[in-house]
């Protein structure tokens, strides 16, 4: 390992702790270093907060000047909520960036390499690259695209089954792995249902770890079933925000947005239309959802090609039945060659389960 690739690689573990607290901002990490030595470290650690070379700068002083800053992401050229970073890093006399990647964000690309060059600083582009598009998937697609990251997620047996033929489903996986849902819970801004979930289990769907963040509840509800009484209604442990079709009850969305809940009409008359929803979670800056439904909402967002990865934890267990449900439902494919492949694939064990990671290529 050579000592741009180690010192970028504590850039990126420092940015990468920060998961679930900067969205819709990416994830940034920086380290300075001088004369072989770590003089300066910062992350970026909320929207609207100094961006992780401010705090390597900061940390660092006098000791900046001639020194190598090592940053995770293109420093930014542009006048937001905080200076431009490029300028910050001419100005602490620095002489050498090295980036893992440039910004996709089409306001920064290449302009902060540019300001950098011009002053004379060394560019370095290109070292732990891949690892730092990955961390920042989310951000990648959402500053481009303007529509959330949208992950599946999914507890099944072997046999891919969700729950017996009585519809018992508690529980297919340990703890561990319901632990680390809680974790991915708590890395997404939006958690989403659909109507039928809710009417079995009247969720909370909160992140219970400690100093959590609890998304915003997504119901899918094609005609305001939701009873009035209901967690998600009454708990006010986050916001909740119901999508449903022009088949719905006037009084009912009344009576809910009375109570503080968001109803958003969608284009479907009797369905709620999913692309319809990723494009209001778009505008309102929503940039990940993580998909808990059952297997009508899983196959609709599928069909439509709006699932952007997919995580399942796999119990070694079997419950066979033709009648028990799946995680995937829905009309389904007619011939093999048409299934959805999944690439980039990964299983690690998480207690006696499996969780596997893949991202579907349509």
């Amino acid at each position: 390992m050579t000592n741009h690739d180690f010192y970028m690689k504590l850039a990126l573990s420092n940015a990468q702790a920060m998961k679930g607290q900067t969205d819709p901002n990416p994830l940034v990490g920086s380290v300075i270093v001088n004369d072989n030595r770590v003089v300066g470290i910062g992350t970026h650690l909320k929207a609207g907060e100094p961006h992780a070379e401010i705090h390597a700068i900061q940390m660092a002083g006098d000791h900046a000047k001639g020194g190598t800053i090592f940053v995770t992401l293109e420093p930014c050229s542009h006048h937001g909520r905080t200076g431009p970073c490029a300028e910050a890093i001419v100005e602490a006399g620095i002489k050498k960036a090295v980036i893992a990647t440039l910004d996709p964000n089409p306001v920064v690309s290449g302009n902060g390499v540019k300001i950098l060059e011009a002053a004379g600083v060394e560019v370095v582009v290109g070292i732990g690259e891949a690892e730092s598009q990955k961390m920042n998937e989310v951000f990648n697609k959402f500053i481009v695209q303007k529509k959330p990251f949208i992950t599946l997620k999914s507890g099944v047996t072997l046999d891919g089954k969700v729950a017996t033929h009585s519809f018992s489903s508690k529980w297919i996986t340990s703890e561990e792995a319901r632990h680390d849902v809680h974790l991915l819970r708590n890395e997404n801004m939006g958690i989403l249902v659909g109507i039928n979930t809710v009417l079995k289990d009247d969720p909370a769907l909160t992140t219970r770890i400690p100093n959590g963040r609890n998304p915003i509840r997504i119901v899918l509800d094609s005609s305001l079933k939701i009873p009035l009484d209901y967690q998600l209604v009454t708990d006010k442990q986050a916001e909740t925000w119901i999508f449903t079709s022009q088949n719905y009850d006037m009084e009912k969305r009344n009576l809910l947005i009375d109570l503080g809940i968001s109803v958003f009409e969608t284009s479907g008359l009797t369905s709620v239309n999913p692309n319809d929803v990723v494009h209001v979670l778009g505008d309102k800056g929503v940039s990940s959802v993580l998909i808990e439904g059952g297997g009508s909402i899983n196959a609709s967002f599928l069909e439509n090609k709006l699932i952007d990865k997919v995580v399942l934890y796999f119990a070694p267990k079997l419950i066979g039945g033709q009648h028990a449900p799946t995680f995937l439902e829905g009309t389904g494919i007619d011939q093999m060659n048409d299934a959805v492949e999944l690439t980039d694939t990964d299983i690690t064990k998480i207690g006696p389960d499996f969780k596997f990671t893949g991202y579907p290529i349509y």
